[in-house]
Formats: C-alpha cells, structure tokens, sequence
C-alpha cells in the first residue's frame, strides 16, 4: 500500500470545517525547540522523518517522491526510508550520513515544534553545536544494540554544555534486540552513571523504534513493560525554558532606538527574561541610570504586561541616555557589570585561535572588542579529560580567559543564553571565529577601577604645543623602517616638538624580551607595544614606532586604541628580494639555512596595509626625502 493511502493522512475536520479557527488555534500554541543528537547510524534522521511523517506535516509530493528515492537510494530495502526526508545534501543521501544541521518544523494539536538533526561525527562538532545553541531539549538516541558509545558522551556533554535542560534518551532500535526490558534498563543504568558525572541530573529515558513507530506516536504493544510517557506525549507536555526564563528578574538587550518622531522615544528589542509593567523601575546597563516603564508599546496597542519571549518597544518615564546594546533591567536586581571573564570557547574556524588578537565579541545586541588569553586548558570531549594546550584549532573546545575593551552587562550562561553566550568574529573577514559561553567575571575586574585624574590628555597636548600621534612604520625585516623613523624624529627634534621612538629590538630587550617569534608572540608584542604608544600620546607625545607588526588585525586594534585620527600606518614598502638583499643583520641568511624559525618572508607571513595613510615606497625615494615627506605631512606643512 502506497503511504499516501495512509488513513493517518486524512484531512483534520478542523480545517475542513472552519481554516480561520484551525489557524487561531496553531497560532495561540507553545512552541518548542529540540534537537537529535548520538552516535552515528543511531537513527536520528529516521527519527526525525518518523515524527515528521505521525503529524502529518509531509505534503503528497513530498510523499510521492519519498516513496521513489526509498526504492532508488534507500537504506531499508522496499520500505519507507524516512532519513531521506531530513537528509537533503547530496553527500547525505550518498554516505547515509549527517553532515549539515537540518531544521524541521511540524505540529500536533498540543504544540508546535522546530527540529534540528545535528550529525554525530566528530569533525561536525561546530554543526551540532550552532543546532544546540537555540534548543530547549535535546533527544540522545542510543543504538539498543551498541549501548552507550563515546559519541553519546561527547553529545551529552555538547547539550549539557551548552545549557540544554530536557534530556530524552531514546533507546532506539528496540525491535532489533526483541523489546527486551532487561536490555532497556541496562543502556538507562550505564547512561544514568555517565550523566551524573557531567551534571546531568536528571532525565527521560523512552525505548522507541524510529523504522517501525514504536512509542514515538503512539504506545506500543511490543514493550507492554515500559509505562511511561510516549515521546510526542513527553514534547508535548515538557516545560518550555520560556516558562522558566518568565520566572526570572527582567532583562531585555536593546535591539533598536525607536524615534519617529520629536514626540516618541522608544527602546525596542526582545525581552530575554522576567517581565515588565508600565510603572516598573528599570536600571539602563552599563552606565546604570534608572527610570521607569511609561508604556509597552507594539504594533496591535499598548500592553498592561510583557514577557520573556515578546518583541516590544519600552518608553521610559525620564529621558536618559539609552543605546543599542545597552541592557534595560529590573532596578533592584540587576546583573553584572564586567570586562575581564572566564569563558568556555568552541572554535569553530580553520585557522587557529590566536590569543591576544582583538577580535570582534557579539553578545545580546551589543558588539565590543575582545582578545583571548592562553587557554587554560582544552577539554578532550570524548573522555572528559583536561589537556593543556596552547590554542584551539577547528572543534576544539577550550576555557580562557576573555577580555573585553569596555565593560558590559552579562550573566553567566547557565543562567541567562542572552546575556551568558556569544560570538568571535574576525575583523578582516566578518567571519564567525568561535562562539562561547561566560562562565564568570573575574575578581580583578571588579576590584580595579579607572582613577579620575585633573590632568586630561588635552592638557598634556597643550602645554607641549602639538597633536599627539603615533606613527606606525611597518615593513619587512631590512625594509629600513628604524633608519626612517630616526630620520622623522630627529627631524621633529630640530623643529622642537616633543617626540619618542620605540624600536622593534630595543624593545624586545626589555618590556617584551619575554616574547618570542612565533604567531602569538607577535600578536602579544604589538598589543604591548600599542598600549605604551597609547599612554605616551596620552601624554601628548609623537610616539614613532619601527616594527613589523606582520598582522593587519593588530595594526587595526592600535588604532581601535586611539581616538580618530592619531594613528598615522606608515607602510615602508620594499620588496622581499631587496630587503633580504641589504641583510644587514644576517638574518634572512639565517632564516633559509633554516636556523630562523618563523622569520617573517621566509616562513611566517607578512600582510601588508591595504591603505596605508604614508606609503613609502624605498625603491622609488630615498630615506632622507621620505622622512621630509612624512614630517610634512604630519605637520600639515609643504614638503
């Protein structure tokens, strides 16, 4: 019998009788996110196609063309395979694989839900984590054959990691180890011991067939000793984390400053936890000042309440300086304020994580500058183990610590995903790097705080008569940044401006001599560096400075450190064959005879300033006029 015969696909009467109700209906219902997750061939896909197919969300040609890739392609002979239905790569189909994460919506006429299948391979960990990242409850299959392997570990620790708080462990393939109840019980007894180790303290075991519909719809007369709930019955009927998340102090980021008008000011965004009331005092984070809720405005009127969960716009009782990213709170419980953290980090890019590199931080609605510290260990999430480690390549998964440029409004990710979790972007490519989970702020960083001082930079600039710079020679090894930058500075000197030039070697003889050549060092020198240049022109010095700073991110985070336009990229440009010429210090010969590791040219790379502000080129000018050039540029007078 073909599937579309099915009694099970007969059109609900609601629908026939009255669409504008049936509607009404699906609209007003709950909604959860779960997803898949286990070993590899432990039926995830299927599953996914079975609850698909039981609630009737799979339209006629759906089914007609499930039918002929079933007999084409399938994996269970003449029958229905219903993987194919969530396997939609071309790859998939081909190994019976999970690569992707694969997002389902379907219903019942309690809930609806959206379904993420995430695969099992180790390599896809960043897949099922990006698919765990907005799920309520996560379904761990286990073969009924295979028992508990270290994929079901490594997933339950994923789901556990990431915050998940519903666990179902679907014991699966029940008809191929007889129903038996003895072997049922043996797979929850080992899972039990295992998942009070990692903290999971709680959760549902269902033995079910995902080929033959074994107590995922409906109960099955095979396992008359199993009397517990049904798996549609346990979504159905579980709590969602927005019940718990309204329970909670309020907490809304501000996605958008709503102003029409001269008349309206409004404060727009999704409310993360709590809920609010016009009348409500609400304290603005990080700058703290309070006010109270006037009115929750939306598009279908005014609300008496909202929370966790709704899109509103908030307009406030006094006018006070409110932005995006800013955080609106409950006044007298708000959260913290910090700028130094613990985090757990999922590296999720090719490259490796570099620390000390400024990278771009995502977390709520606000962005800000973050560097990364050595991580203090990576975790082996196979056997749970903690393995010391010097960076984190692709899936790897670590804890570091996470500075950030300015303080911000958080809460630990077990309590709040909003205010807890966030992104690493790449400055250069926009690309998502990692994305991590706060753990908790720092002590230091709430035990130091910026001392006020009479004396502004201003100040220091006037009394000295000049604008305070920072020229940034960059260039290759022999490029002749420091034979140029002595040229600018004894040429300022002379013209009685108060100038300082750090060199490259000097100091690594001091303040960085602790640093070797390797990627990290690199990055940890020049932000070293960057933050002296940044307190000498507070002072309202010309700082110069003669590296060769090989990364364009760090020269873009020296400049992120000053206000606009007093970091002046001086790109001494002379191509490698004539740089390695000159060889001054012999160190290019040193590099090929391979006795240099990681000399930039040879073996590490060099990436030169796309638009440079001074661009030198040493093949076309000499030393002497490029100075000339420079100081008449940086004087705003005729060269």
């Amino acid at each position: 019998m073909s599937v579309l015969d099915d009694p099970i696909y007969q059109t609900e009467a609601l629908i026939a009788e009255d669409i504008h109700a049936y509607l009404e209906a699906h609209q007003n219902k709950t909604l959860l996110r779960f997803i898949t997750c286990g070993s590899v061939d432990d039926g995830k896909s299927t599953l996914i196609g079975r609850l698909l197919y039981d609630s009737k969300m799979i339209f006629e040609d759906q089914l007609a063309a499930l039918e002929s890739d079933s007999r084409r392609i399938g994996t269970q002979g003449q029958n229905i395979d219903f993987a194919l239905l969530v396997d939609g790569l071309a790859a998939e189909r081909e190994q019976g694989i999970t690569i992707d994460v694969a997002y389902r919506f379907f219903a019942t006429e309690k809930r609806k839900f959206i379904v993420a299948d995430t695969p099992g391979h180790e390599q896809y960990t960043r897949n099922m984590v990006t698919g765990a990242s907005t799920a309520d409850l996560a379904v761990i299959l286990i073969d009924g054959r295979k028992g508990v392997l270290t994929q079901t570990r490594r997933h339950s620790y994923l789901a556990h990691l990431i915050g998940i708080r519903h666990i179902v462990l679907a014991v699966n393939k029940m008809d191929l180890v007889g129903y038996d109840a003895d072997r049922f019980a043996e797979i929850v007894a080992d899972y039990r011991a295992f998942a009070s180790s990692i903290g999971i303290e709680d959760f549902t075991a269902i033995p079910i067939s995902g080929l033959g519909g074994d107590n995922i719809a409906s109960r099955s007369d095979q396992t008359p000793w199993y009397e517990g709930p049904t798996l549609i019955e346990h979504l159905e009927t579980v709590e969602v984390d927005l019940a718990t998340d309204r329970r909670r102090p309020f907490r809304m980021p501000v996605q958008w400053v709503n102003r029409p008008n001269l008349d309206f000011r409004g404060f727009a965004g999704l409310i993360a936890s709590g809920t609010v009331k016009p009348g409500d005092a609400v304290r603005v984070l990080p700058s703290g000042r309070t006010s109270t809720i006037a009115r929750i405005v939306t598009m279908d009127g005014d609300l008496e309440e909202a929370g966790a969960g709704q899109s509103v716009t908030l307009t406030l009782a006094d006018e006070i300086d409110c932005s995006r990213g800013d955080v609106l709170v409950a006044a007298d419980a708000p959260p913290q304020v910090a700028d130094q953290f613990q985090a757990t980090i999922v590296w999720m890019d090719a490259e490796d994580l570099l620390p000390g590199r400024g990278y771009w931080m995502k977390i709520g609605t606000r962005t800000v500058s973050a560097t990364v510290q050595p991580p203090k260990h990576a975790v082996d999430v196979n056997t749970m183990a903690e393995l010391s480690v010097k960076t984190l390549g692709l899936n790897d998964i670590g804890v570091a610590e996470v500075y950030t440029d300015r303080g911000i409004a958080f809460e630990p990710y077990a309590d709040n995903r909003d205010l807890g979790g966030f992104i690493l972007i790449d400055k250069l490519t926009n690309a998502t790097v990692a994305a991590g989970m706060l753990q908790f702020a720092l002590r230091r960083s709430q035990n130091v705080h910026w001392q006020a001082v009479e004396i502004t930079r201003e100040a220091h600039a006037a009394q000295k008569h000049q604008a305070p710079k920072v020229l940034w020679f960059t260039g290759l090894s022999g490029s002749g940044k420091s034979t140029i930058a002595n040229l600018v500075e004894k040429r300022l000197h002379a013209l009685g401006k108060h100038s300082f030039l750090l060199d490259g070697d000097n100091i690594r003889h001091g303040l960085n001599k602790d640093l070797g050549f390797t990627d990290a060092d690199r990055v940890e020198n020049v932000r070293r560096v960057g933050e002296v240049a940044k307190l000498m022109a507070d002072a309202g010095l010309i700082v110069l400075t003669a590296f060769i700073s090989p990364f364009r991110a760090e020269r873009e985070l020296v400049r992120g450190m000053l206000p606009e336009g007093e970091f002046v990229e001086v790109f001494i440009d002379t191509p490698l064959a004539v740089a390695e010429a000159r060889d001054v210090k012999g160190l290019y010969r040193k590099a090929r005879a391979g006795e240099l590791k990681n000399f930039t040219g040879i073996d590490s790379p060099y990436e030169p300033p796309e638009a440079p502000d001074i661009h030198v080129n040493t093949t076309q000018e000499t030393p002497e006029a490029a100075a000339e050039r420079i100081v008449a540029q940086l004087l705003g007078t005729p060269a």
